[in-house]
């Protein structure tokens, strides 16, 4: 599996394009922009389709480029947790508005996700794990031994939750749910550098530990 990572948008969201080598079946994760550098990697001979366009949860930050990328490849298929769909077409919920930007590039979603649910992808999978807290709609993407976090797990962090729909006791049982997992994973968060779930486990003083 091949991932690129990406920093769009005015706060700098990191895109993800993650390409199954064998059938060159290929997701983006996010998209704060869509711009002639993330355009250009998309022109990679290695990728022979798009599939997805997957989006973690439904701030502007993260979805800014979403209409236009949809444009450049309309078969692939927007997916976002139910609770956040009303994002990608309200300016207020998707906090456009409140950082003093319209957000006029409406879309909808060609996907509802829910927890659990698994989709195809080439000769691998991608499994949804719902993680609310920094949104009611926040995502957690996994795929082989990654996790695609968005705003709920950074590197020694976690996401705020002082916007509408956060709750830090909610973004606190997310992580702890994937702190939970079974093995090791790398974690490629929404914002920021990579980082193992190990690590976080051991050293992220924002998580309050429950029965431990």
């Amino acid at each position: 599996m091949i991932i690129k990572t990406i920093p769009l948008g005015p706060i700098e969201a990191n895109t993800y394009i993650v390409i199954d080598e064998e059938s060159g079946s290929t997701a983006v994760i996010d998209a704060g922009d869509c711009n002639k550098k993330l355009l250009s990697e998309l022109s990679d001979d290695r990728i022979k389709k798009i599939e997805y366009i997957l989006l973690t949860h439904g701030h502007f930050d993260h979805i800014d480029g979403v209409a236009e990328l949809k444009k450049h490849f309309p078969d692939a298929k927007i997916a976002i947790h139910d609770f956040d769909a009303p994002c990608l077409g309200d300016d207020s919920l998707s906090l456009a508005r409140g950082f003093g930007r319209l957000f006029n590039k409406k879309v909808n979603a060609d996907i509802i996700l829910h927890d659990g649910d698994i989709l195809p992808f080439g000769n691998n999978e991608i499994e949804v794990i719902h993680t609310p807290g920094h949104t009611k709609g926040g995502a957690t993407y996994k795929i082989d031994d990654c996790l695609f976090t968005g705003d709920t797990l950074f590197y020694l962090s976690i996401g705020r939750t002082d916007f509408p729909g956060g709750s830090y006791d909610v973004l606190n049982d997310s992580v702890m749910r994937l702190f939970d997992m079974d093995g090791e994973f790398t974690v490629y968060p929404g914002h920021d550098r990579q980082t193992s779930l190990d690590f976080e486990r051991q050293h992220n003083r924002f998580v309050r530990w429950k029965n431990r």
